[in-house]
C-alpha cells in the first residue's frame, strides 16, 4: 500500500486514485436514514472521479481564486464539493447549512465576508438554502451547483493541473471572543502541518501511521479540526475514514465508542465535552461484547482539556480495554492551520498540580501532591517553532514564566481574509532582543497564555478572558471546572461591572429536578451553596452573582468553546432566563 505523499491535497488524491482505485477512501455511516446505520463507500477512484466532475463545472462557473462555499450536510457529497472546489483552484469555504426561517448570524457574516461565486450543495437542501440566502439583507448572487445531480460516470479526469500552492480554503475561527475571522490556509499549509501532526502523533513509527489505520469522526466539516483530521488527513496519509454526523453523535454519544470499537487501529479527535458526553451517555449495554483495545488515538483538542475528564472518561472505558496511552490532549489553532503540540505517543496524559496563587501571579511552580491547579500537558513542543513571550515587552518568557504562546513554522496560515490589520496585529508578531537562534519575526500571536515547565507545555488560558479580581489574576477554565465537578453541565465564568471593581458571575447550565416546588427550592439552594462554597474555597473568591440557566442556554462555538464574551453581553442585558 502507497505511503504518505508530499505536494498537496489535490494531486495527492489523484495518485492515490491511480495507484489504488478500488480500496476505500470514505465511508460515511447515515444514522439518519437508520438508526442502525447506512453506510456508503466510495472507494480512492470514485472519489477522484466525482471530484473531477465537479472541478469541471466549478471551472465553467468561476475562476481560480474564485470562493465555493460549501452549504451541505455531513455526507460524502460535502467531501466531494470541497475537493471539486481545490481540484479547480477555487478557495473553499466551509460552512453549515443554515435553518430556513431561523436567523443564523454566522454563516450571514461568513457568506457576506467570503463573497462566494458558487455554493455547493445538495438537492436534498438546494431549495431551502436558497430560500434562506432570497431573505438575508446582504445580497448573495452566487451560483447554485448540486453536488449529487451531477453525472460523474463520462468523467475521466480533471484536464487541468491540481494545484501545490495558493489558498486552499478560508477557515473561519470559532468567534470564542469575536466575530468570526476567514483565515487563509494555503496547500502548503495543509501538507506542512500534516507532516507536523503525524511526527507527533505517530512519532514512534517515523511519522507513518499503521497499514490499517483508520479515522473515526463525528466533527462537523466546517470545523478546522473535523476537516483537517476527517478529510484533509487521510488523503494524506492513506488512511480509511469512517465518519458519520455531529448530530447522530449528540443524539447519540454511544455511537462514537461503538464505530471506535468497530475499525482496527483507530485514530479519533473529539473535544472536552465530548468526552463529558460519552462517559455520561453510553451504558454498558451499548457496550456489550465491544472491545477498545484497537484505540490508538483519542485526539482531544478544539478546547482546553480537563484532567477530571480525561480521569473519568479513561476509568469509564478501561474495562472495554481502552488504554490510557490512547488519550492524546492536543493543541492548536486553526491560524496555525490546526496542529501545534501533542505529547510523545506510548505514555498516558501527564498532569502537573501548579501552585494556585503563583500561578495567578504568572509563575508557574509545579508541587509534589494532588493540591493547586491541574493542568495537562501537551508535550514537548518539536514543529511549529514555540515560544512564551511577554505580549506587551514582546520578550521571550523563561521556562515556568507564564505568557503569550507565538508560534512560527510552515503550517502558519497566511493571515485574515480581507483584513490587512487583524493580519499585521496577529501573524506579524516581532520579538524584542530574541534569544540566539530565534528570529525576531514573523511570529503568529495565538492569545492563548501558556508556560513550558519541565520542558513540556500547558495551556493556562485566553488573554481576552483573564479574569481579574481584586488584582489577582483568574483564569475562568478553572474556575469552570471547580464548578463543573459540582453540577456537571457547562459553565461559564464572565467578568461583570462591579460598584467599585471588576466583578465575577458564574453562569451555569442546570437541569432542575424536582416533584414539588419546594423539592426544586431545596436543590437550587443546595447546588448554589456547594458551588459558591468550592469557588470560595478552591480560588479564594466570591461570585458576585450565581446564575443556572437551562441546559443549551449558554452561547457556544462550533468546537463546542464557550462564548464568554457573548454570555456576559446577555448576563448585563439580563436576556438569561434563569431556572429554579
Amino acid at each position: 500500500m502507497p505511503g504518505p505523499a508530499t505536494g498537496s491535497v489535490p494531486a495527492v488524491l489523484r495518485e492515490r486514485a491511480i495507484l489504488q482505485p478500488n480500496e476505500p477512501a470514505f465511508t460515511f455511516v447515515d444514522y439518519d436514514a437508520d438508526p442502525d446505520g447506512v453506510a456508503e463507500t466510495l472507494t480512492w477512484s470514485q472519489l477522484y472521479q466525482r471530484t473531477c466532475c465537479v472541478a469541471t463545472e466549478l471551472r465553467r462557473i468561476g475562476a481560480p481564486g474564485d470562493r465555493a462555499a460549501i452549504v451541505a450536510p455531513q455526507s460524502l457529497d460535502y467531501i466531494v464539493g470541497l475537493l471539486g472546489a481545490f481540484e479547480a483552484g477555487l478557495i473553499a469555504v466551509p460552512l453549515s447549512v443554515p435553518h430556513v426561517k431561523l436567523h443564523d448570524e454566522r454563516v450571514n457574516r461568513i457568506l457576506a465576508d467570503s463573497a462566494p461565486t458558487v455554493l455547493l450543495t445538495t438537492s436534498a437542501v438546494a431549495g431551502g438554502v436558497a430560500e434562506y440566502v432570497r431573505e438575508q439583507e446582504v445580497p448573495c448572487n452566487a451560483k447554485f451547483l448540486e453536488v449529487d445531480a451531477l453525472d460523474a460516470s463520462g468523467t475521466k479526469g480533471f484536464a487541468g493541473r491540481s494545484p501545490q500552492d495558493g489558498t486552499a480554503l478560508l477557515q473561519y475561527t470559532s468567534g470564542s471572543t469575536r466575530w468570526p475571522a476567514g483565515v487563509m490556509v494555503s496547500h502548503h499549509n495543509l501538507v506542512a502541518n500534516f507532516e507536523q501532526a503525524m511526527t507527533g502523533y505517530y512519532g514512534d513509527t517515523d511519522g507513518i501511521a499503521p497499514p490499517d489505520a483508520t479515522v473515526v469522526s463525528w466533527l462537523p466539516f466546517y470545523h478546522d479540526m473535523g476537516l483537517f483530521i476527517g478529510v484533509c488527513a487521510p488523503i494524506l496519509a492513506d488512511m480509511h475514514s469512517v465518519l458519520t454526523s455531529p448530530m447522530a453523535f449528540l443524539i447519540r454519544p454511544a455511537l462514537w465508542m461503538q464505530l471506535m470499537a468497530s475499525q482496527p487501529q483507530t485514530f479519533t479527535p473529539a473535544p472536552n465535552f465530548a468526552l463529558e458526553l460519552a462517559v455520561r451517555k453510553t451504558s454498558d449495554d451499548d457496550m456489550a461484547g465491544l472491545d477498545l483495545g484497537g484505540v490508538t488515538h483519542v485526539v482531544c483538542g478544539a478546547e482546553r482539556v480537563h484532567v477530571a475528564t480525561v480521569d473519568r472518561f479513561t476509568e469509564r472505558f478501561a474495562r472495554f480495554n481502552l488504554r490510557p496511552e490512547a488519550i492524546r490532549p492536543s493543541y492548536g489553532l486553526a491560524e496555525a492551520t490546526v496542529y501545534v503540540a501533542a505529547r510523545a505517543p506510548g505514555k498516558p496524559p501527564h498532569v502537573v498540580h501548579f501552585e494556585s496563587d503563583k500561578l495567578s501571579a504568572g509563575h508557574a511552580e509545579p508541587l509534589c501532591d494532588s493540591t493547586g491547579t491541574a493542568l495537562v500537558s501537551y508535550g514537548v513542543p518539536l514543529s511549529p517553532t514555540v515560544r512564551i513571550v511577554d505580549p506587551d515587552s514582546r520578550t521571550e518568557q523563561p521556562a515556568g514564566a507564564v505568557g503569550e504562546i507565538w508560534l512560527r513554522g510552515d503550517n502558519v496560515a497566511r493571515g485574515y481574509w480581507g483584513r490587512p490589520d487583524a493580519t499585521a496585529e496577529t501573524f506579524a508578531g516581532h520579538l524584542v532582543e530574541p534569544s540566539d537562534g530565534t528570529p525576531a519575526g514573523p511570529w503568529l500571536r495565538t492569545g492563548d497564555l501558556g508556560v513550558i515547565s519541565d520542558g513540556e507545555l500547558f495551556i493556562v488560558g485566553r488573554i481576552k478572558d483573564l479574569l481579574i479580581i481584586n488584582g489577582r489574576n483568574h483564569y475562568p477554565d478553572d474556575l469552570e471546572a471547580t464548578v463543573q465537578e459540582i453540577t456537571g453541565g457547562r459553565v461559564a465564568a464572565i467578568s461583570v461591572p462591579g460598584a467599585v471593581n471588576e466583578q465575577v458571575a458564574l453562569v451555569v447550565e442546570y437541569k432542575v429536578r424536582g416533584s414539588s416546588d419546594d423539592e426544586i427550592a431545596s436543590r437550587v439552594d443546595g447546588v448554589k451553596s456547594d458551588v459558591n462554597g468550592a469557588v470560595a474555597i478552591s480560588h479564594g473568591i466570591r461570585a458576585v452573582d450565581l446564575v443556572l440557566v437551562a441546559p443549551g442556554s449558554i452561547p457556544i462555538t462550533t468546537s463546542g468553546k464557550i462564548r464568554r464574551q457573548a454570555c456576559a453581553q446577555l448576563y448585563c442585558e439580563d436576556r438569561l432566563t434563569r431556572v429554579g
